[in-house]
């Protein structure tokens, strides 16, 4: 089953809040003038919201009681006035956090996809595909949904709690201490809900991830999934995800819910305690009605954020929880991007001259732990060369040509061109001087054109070339577009054969001073195939070439054939030579034509 362990994705553990804003902060100054016009509107909204109930105070103790309607109209019209105002400047202050949100997620997004582009093989090799999407689309999201309602708008929220306060200090102490007997209460249901709610966000992150992960792969493998009827075992297996991402949230629906009802519990028990204690304010005198009405009001006002508080909670948590697995996929070493940290290797210079010699000096290499699939392998390749690499599956083949492309690194021992020890070597000039052909070809959704030259000008100058030397010229003239044929997801729309001629192609077509080919041919037909020797015969001439093959037949004409067995080269020569050994080269080559 090709689910399990592998999409249970990491739960994060202990983060705090200061150090993930703190990191944060740098994606702000780009943008810093947006955040201080948001700023500075921050008070003039506060100030239209506090005057609104004063308004009223005053209408109703200098006015309504008294009878004198004279300045009434005028003060109606100064409230709706506030009213209007406070809805410009609100527009005003949401568009610049949905603006300032849009832009700093764009460059979230572009940091952590070309993070992604340089991580090793390795880390690609045990993390689904699904899991970085979500880190790269959702998680992303979700901090821009802090900006519209969460950490700026907090600001301005504590702006209009304090002014309350102040206000409500101002016109009766008594009343006021009376009314902020609940706060204490408040403040601890807040902050109780707070850590219980950053851990449910965390699992509804993470079981949002392994659910992506497995939609990726299952839709990915979907005709493997029909021909073999798993579509129920799939979807017992989506169903145990999925269940998994519901039953995450519903902590989360339970803290919200509970947090926004003890709000609005404890705003009503506060208006109750205003009506009975500036009621009997009012009866002796002390309070006047309007006072009262303000107090109410502002109670209200002061209770509004935080009756929001809830959700500015669940997207301020969900926003720490993005913000940990962005952070922790940013904080994964560019392993392969990176050279190793010995004397000399600080300026690298590259190549001056064309690569003359590869040779692999005592190379060790393991994919887990000290599981080694190459052990002590000794290899020089020189210039011109057509090297093949044969041996059982598994054997290490395929490894060789990984590390000469530094997919991955060397664990022990050394590489080396032109006598320069390979992490010498700027890693985009030493991939731009060899061209791999995969066995499993992958084609990108767009033209044909763009397929073969990958957006290149030098490659799109030897396209057509290109593809007339390997023989995919054959089939491309028939398309309807030629070129600019359609290239559907994974290339379904054309034959594997084709798809393996594209990729010779492209290979061709960016004119490799070392060409690779792993196994390139396995999965072309023998008419193509012989096709594509006849045209690769005046491209390898004065070119170095590294061939993996499992049809020996392909490999006959090699300078030099290597055996590798277990890991190690066990045998090295012509096909001449290794015939008349009679040693294992002898014997893999009598089981292929045994008939």
């Amino acid at each position: 089953m090709h689910f399990g362990g592998i999409y249970e994705d990491e739960i994060v553990g202990k983060a705090y809040d200061r150090k993930l804003l703190g990191r944060f902060i740098r994606y702000l100054r780009p943008y810093r003038w947006l955040v201080v016009w948001s700023l500075l509107l921050l008070p003039l909204i506060a100030a239209a919201k506090l005057a609104q109930p004063w308004l009223i105070k005053i209408a109703i103790d200098s006015h309504i009681t008294t009878g004198k309607m004279a300045g009434l109209p005028l003060l109606s019209l100064e409230y709706f006035a506030l009213i209007i105002v406070d809805g410009l400047l609100t527009y005003l202050e949401i568009y610049l956090l949905q603006l300032l949100g849009q832009k700093i997620m764009f460059d979230l997004r572009m940091e952590v996809f070309s993070h992604i582009q340089g991580l090793s093989s390795s880390f690609m090799d045990r993390t689904p595909t699904g899991s970085l999407v979500t880190r790269v689309t959702s998680d992303v999201e979700v901090l821009g949904e802090m900006f519209t309602a969460g950490i700026i708008s907090i600001i301005g929220d504590i702006l209009v709690l304090i002014g309350i306060v102040g206000i409500m200090l101002w016109m009766n102490l008594k009343l006021s201490l009376v009314t902020f007997s609940v706060l204490p209460m408040l403040l601890y249901i807040v902050f109780t809900f707070r850590l219980r709610m950053r851990k449910s966000f965390r699992e509804v992150r993470a079981r949002l991830s392994n659910l992506n992960s497995f939609l990726a792969e299952s839709i990915g493998g979907m005709a493997v999934v029909q021909l073999f009827n798993r579509q129920k075992t799939e979807q017992r297996e989506f169903t145990r995800l999925n269940a998994s991402y519901r039953d995450a949230n519903l902590p989360v629906i339970t803290w919200d819910a509970a947090l926004f009802a003890g709000v609005e519990a404890l705003s009503s028990i506060a208006v109750g305690l205003i009506i009975w204690y500036g009621g009997g304010e009012i009866i002796r005198g002390a309070l006047t009605f309007g006072a009262l009405v303000a107090f109410i009001q502002y109670m209200e006002k002061f209770f509004a954020p935080i009756r929001d508080l809830s959700a500015k909670y669940s997207i301020m948590q969900g926003a720490m929880a993005a913000l940990e697995r962005i952070f922790g996929l940013l904080d994964m070493e560019k392993k392969d991007l990176k050279n190793k940290d010995l004397p000399g290797f600080e300026n690298l210079a590259g190549l001056d001259s064309p690569i003359e010699t590869i040779e692999f000096r005592d190379v060790w290499f393991a994919y887990q732990n000290e599981e080694y699939v190459l052990k002590g392998f000794n290899l020089t390749i020189r210039r011109g060369e057509k090297i093949a690499l044969v041996g059982e599956t598994g054997g290490g083949k395929t490894t060789v040509t990984r590390l000469l492309s530094r997919l991955y690194e060397v664990k022990r021992g050394t590489i080396f061109i032109n006598g320069c020890e390979i992490h010498q070597i700027p890693l985009a000039e030493l991939r731009g001087r060899i061209g791999v052909v995969l066995q499993e070809p992958f084609l990108f959704s767009g033209s044909l054109e763009h397929n073969i030259t990958l957006g290149d000008e030098g490659a799109r100058q030897r396209m057509e070339e290109a593809a007339a030397l390997v023989g995919a010229d054959r089939f491309i003239s028939h398309l309807p577009h030629g070129f600019a044929e359609e290239v559907r997801e994974r290339g379904v729309n054309f034959s594997v054969g084709e798809r393996q001629l594209i990729s010779f192609a492209r290979a061709v077509a960016f004119d490799p001073e070392v060409l690779v080919l792993d196994e390139a041919t396995s999965s072309v037909d023998t008419a193509s195939e012989r096709l594509i020797q006849e045209g690769l015969q005046g491209l390898l001439t004065g070119r170095t070439s590294l061939v993996v093959a499992h049809r020996l037949s392909t490999v006959r004409d090699a300078d030099r054939i290597v055996v590798i067995h277990k890991g190690e080269k066990a045998e090295e020569g012509s096909h001449e030579e290794l015939m008349e050994h009679q040693g294992l080269y002898y014997r893999l080559y009598q089981l292929q034509f045994k008939d």
